[in-house]
């Protein structure tokens, strides 16, 4: 745990930060609001350094005020609900840093440490997380936000982190403070830079919210040490990799594959690998996280099997298997039974990415079990085959079924997805481009039909409470596509040509498409902006992606209104105020 972690166990009132303080406060922000609106002199130079910045929230204060009165009064149940919550704090700087994990030295982006420090909170805990923006290395982006994966952020979209959706990004030498309460949400999630295809350089951390479990019975260690990320590397930056990308419309093969921030490349340095320690007879809940910006792994220890428990933060009911596939931002507990004879035994984890490099040896990403009393040394283990993990057979273990039972949803969506060109993807003949303003600011603003967004924001309008159902048909190019929807766990109705279950289907927030298509249900239970997409960073950023705006006139009033921080409006005028090139 990170030395810049405090933990404040039952704060008073008045030590609440600013984001829940009294309806007072927001009476004040009211006022500057009005200020604002009759008297443009009163703004601040840093808002006049972009003349459309100035017209806007001249334009936006007066709904701003009237969103704000109705919120701060919300707010008095939420206060009440959150006195005895734990305040959680963490500093993270993100800064330019020059790392070798698999042996090649390059300039790289962290936050804080490499390959990412853990952010650890409990169940009902308040997370405030000071992102400090210190970036500077112009080879790759120097703005920045962070998204924090799986976290479905009730009442807080603002702090989602997506750029031009939720938020605009934290300008060089800024900083932002993100606030959100994680209410009754528990499991394995990360975090990581949603701005361009910025964390691929290494803008991404671990997330654990440790819970009261109802199978809490079945391990004895789940601590930091059984935390396991898996992660492609690349030698060059993702900037110029886009680049190439969008000219020949091939994307990037990584050059190596990373366990816990260590691994290997072809004709690189024999750096040491990542090890789990365990102790005979004992039981260790495995948290996995694929962190990567492109592929996928399959995960295997040899000499054991495992009881799958968890997928995307979701309790499942156990399932014994040898193995498992794992796409980019998606997480699996594991239970590990540590039975076998005390010894080391490889952690498999080979690649699943389209193409090839001379520098990426797809199989030889791996981590090594070592029991107690073993020798320092290098398994000589062999995998054993086994049974590998299918999706449909997962089943969520705590008030299981999709939305809506087997009755037709509420709301049918067909999404249809394919290439548009070189290093471009479309989704119903649409690529995704984000607005110069966050989405968020448009339905603050009084978006609430479609036509009120631009049709390159690709915004569908979701009724609040209404049954979702996406059918997303994947295209015929050979390649998964994981897609994670923001603001929800979703339930896997059908994958593919697979069984179709409304009863106790799988749940997560990541599903992998492949050309056969999926069918997922979710309720619009959550008013915000949420970004659905393609967790390929590299075909996010070529527009493959789609927001939700989720019951827009519920965001701006009443108890599921969005609460808004003046530390949030600052952040668009200081990045429109800043050169293209440190943007």
């Amino acid at each position: 745990m990170s030395d810049a972690h405090q933990r404040a166990p039952v704060p008073a009132a008045g030590d609440l930060p600013a984001l829940w303080r009294c309806p007072l406060t927001m009476s004040v922000v009211i006022c500057l609001l009005i200020l604002i609106t009759l008297d443009p002199s009163f703004i601040p130079e840093i808002y006049k350094a972009s003349w459309r910045m100035f017209s806007f929230l001249r334009t936006t204060a007066l709904s701003i005020m009237v969103f704000k009165l109705s919120a701060s009064l919300a707010l008095l149940p939420f206060i009440i609900g959150q006195v005895f919550a734990a305040d959680v704090y963490y500093d993270i700087p993100i800064t330019n840093a020059v790392v070798a994990p698999d042996g090649f030295s390059r300039a790289a982006i962290q936050a804080g440490t490499f390959p990412g420090p853990h952010v650890i909170a409990s169940k009902g805990d308040v997370l405030h997380l000071n992102v400090s923006n210190e970036l500077h290395d112009p080879t790759m982006r120097r703005s920045t936000s962070i998204h924090w994966h799986g976290i479905f952020q009730d009442r807080t979209a603002s702090e989602d982190g997506p750029s031009f959706v939720n938020q605009c990004p934290i300008a060089p030498g800024a900083f932002y403070q993100y606030n959100f309460p994680l209410f009754n949400q528990t499991g394995t999630y990360w975090f990581h830079s949603h701005l361009s295809t910025q964390y691929i350089d290494g803008e991404r951390g671990v997330l654990v919210i440790y819970p009261d479990d109802p199978q809490k019975n079945l391990w004895d260690v789940d601590d930091e040490s059984t935390i396991i990320t898996l992660a492609d590397w690349y030698h060059t930056p993702a900037e110029q990799l886009m680049a190439q990308f969008k000219l020949d419309g091939h994307e990037p093969v990584p050059d190596s594959g990373l366990i816990n921030g260590a691994g290997r490349y072809v004709g690189g340095p024999a750096i040491p690998w990542s090890v789990i320690n365990v102790v005979a007879g004992k039981r260790y809940r495995l948290r996995v996280i694929n962190i990567s910006g492109y592929a996928a792994y399959t995960f295997s220890i040899d000499g054991h099997t495992f009881d799958v428990i968890e997928t995307d933060g979701i309790a499942t009911v156990p399932l014994t298997v040898s193995s498992f596939m794992i796409h980019a931002a998606q997480r699996y507990s594991v239970v590990l039974h540590a039975n076998s004879v005390p010894n080391n035994y490889w952690i498999r984890a080979p690649m699943t990415a389209q193409g090839t490099s001379k520098t990426l040896d797809k199989d030889n990403v791996k981590a090594i079990l070592r029991y107690a009393g073993a020798p320092i040394a290098d398994p000589v283990t062999s995998t054993g085959g086994g049974s590998l993990l299918q999706e449909y057979q997962l089943a969520t273990l705590i008030n299981p079924g999709a939305p809506g039972g087997s009755a037709p949803a509420d709301h049918v969506i067909d999404l249809s997805f394919d290439t548009a060109g070189s290093g471009i993807w479309e989704i119903n003949g649409i690529v995704y481009t984000p607005p110069t303003l966050p989405t968020l600011l448009t339905i603050i603003n009084g978006g609430t039909t479609a036509s009120d967004f631009n049709v390159s924001e690709h915004t569908f309008i979701l009724v609040q409470n209404e049954v979702v159902e996406l059918r997303i048909h994947g295209a015929q190019h050979g390649i998964t596509h994981p897609f994670h929807l923001h603001g929800h766990a979703f339930d896997i109705v059908q994958s593919a040509a697979g069984p179709v279950n409304y009863v106790n289907p799988p749940r997560r927030d990541v599903i992998g498409v492949e050309a056969g298509g999926v069918v997922i249900r979710f309720r619009a239970d959550n008013p915000g902006p949420w970004f659905l997409h393609c967790h390929i960073d590299w075909h996010l950023e070529a527009g493959l992606a789609v927001v939700f705006a989720e019951a827009p006139a519920e965001e701006r009033e009443g108890p599921q209104s969005e609460i808004i921080t003046p530390q949030w409006l600052d952040l668009c005028p200081a990045y429109y105020a800043l050169p293209e090139d440190e943007q």
